[in-house]
Formats: structure tokens, sequence, C-alpha cells
């Protein structure tokens, strides 16, 4: 057992969903009539698209393969992408809850009938347009593209980081082409992951973090 926790205590950072999942689970069943109404002129102009489902659904395998891929390859990478992720998670609850929010931009009458219309309809029945902002959706897509994109290991796989930004471009186009967002709430994502950014990656402070931390769990007694 301590061999195993010794190589596998990065993973205690996945603990945090057991904070966030109830949090946000509380946020979607609380946060429904009553809420500040999040529009942007721009939004008006933007037409909706069902072909985005696509990349929209394709964001959770997204951010699992690159948790994922990074928890495996390298623990420096995990840590900082993990810290990024998760204040960042945590930022928008602490908003939410606070400020609760959410939109009309949803249409209710689709102008053709297939299978990616059908899926919107699903998407729209399962998830609320309530607690928006910063929009999880896009800062996560940033997140895991930036560590994609810092990754010693991925440097010289150009198809990889091409393709890491090809899907994280889309995933942040569909949020808005499918009325899930407005163009606040990505705006709002892009400025969030720009500071998280430059405390995390481009300052000392990221790797102080990582340096502490790897200090600390050597300091750990051995029982």
């Amino acid at each position: 057992m301590r061999t195993f926790f010794d190589k596998h205590k990065h993973s205690l950072f996945l603990l945090y969903f057991l904070i966030y999942t109830p949090w946000f689970g509380y946020l979607e069943r609380t946060v429904t009539t009553h809420f500040h109404v999040i529009h942007m002129a721009i939004d008006d102009y933007i037409p909706f698209c069902e072909y985005f489902i696509v990349p929209y659904l394709l964001w959770f395998a997204y951010v699992a393969v690159g948790v994922a891929y990074f928890y495996r390859k390298n623990r420096e990478d995990y840590t900082k992408l993990c810290v990024m992720l998760f204040t960042g998670m945590t930022v928008f609850l602490v908003i939410s809850t606070l400020y609760p929010n959410g939109h009309y931009l949803r249409p209710t009458d689709f102008a053709r009938d297939n299978i990616f219309v059908d899926a919107v309809k699903w998407l729209y029945a399962t998830d609320t347009s309530t607690n928006l902002f910063p929009s999880i959706h896009v800062f996560n897509s940033i997140a895991i593209h930036v560590a994609v994109w810092k990754s010693e290991d991925l440097k010289e796989k150009r198809m990889i980081r091409f393709g890491s930004a090809v899907m994280m471009s889309s995933i942040i186009l569909s949020t808005m082409f499918l009325k899930q967002h407005s163009v606040f709430d990505v705006l709002t994502a892009l400025v969030m992951a720009s500071f998280l950014y430059t405390f995390i990656y481009g300052t000392n402070a990221g790797k102080l973090f990582v340096r502490q931390r790897g200090k600390y769990e050597r300091k750990l007694p051995q029982i």
C-alpha cells in the first residue's frame, strides 16, 4: 500500500471532484428562474448551428484524455494543469453562488430535423441555461491546450499540438453557436485563463509550487 501511495499520490488532486460535483449539482438544482441575465448585443448576430454539438461533446474526452496523459507522462505538467483547472473551476463555483446567472439565448424552434438537432435537444434537456460564466467548457479547453503547448514531451509532436489547437478552438466556438453561452462567458473565461496562465506558467510562482510540493512529498514519513 505504501508503494502504491508513493507512486500515485499525485492522483489525490482528483479528490477535488468530491467538492466540485455536489457544489455544481446544488447550483444546477437551485438556480433555475431567479438569476441575472447574461447577454451581449453580439450574441444576437451569432447563428445557431447544430453541427457544433460534435466538438461540444468531444470536450469531455478532450479534458479527460489530457488529464490522464499528463498524469501518466509528466508529474510536473500534471500538477500545473490540475492547479490551473481546479483554481478556475473553483472561481466559477464561487461566482455562480454569489451571482446567480443565466441566459435566454437558446432557440425554441429548429429549422432542421436531424441527428445533430436531436443531440442538441438532449443537451438542452439535461443541462440548464444557468451558471454560465466564466465558461468552464472554454476555460478547461484552454487549460488543456496550454498544458499540451508547454509540454516538453510534446514539443516535437506537431500533429498533436495542431490537433489540440483545432479542438480547443472548435469547442470555444461551439459554446456560442449552440447558444450554450454568451460571448461574455467566453471573454471572462479567456481573461481568467490568461491570468492563471501568467501565474502558473509565466512566473516563478508555478515552479515554486511544484518544487515545494515535491519537497513536501519527499519529507513524508515512511510508515
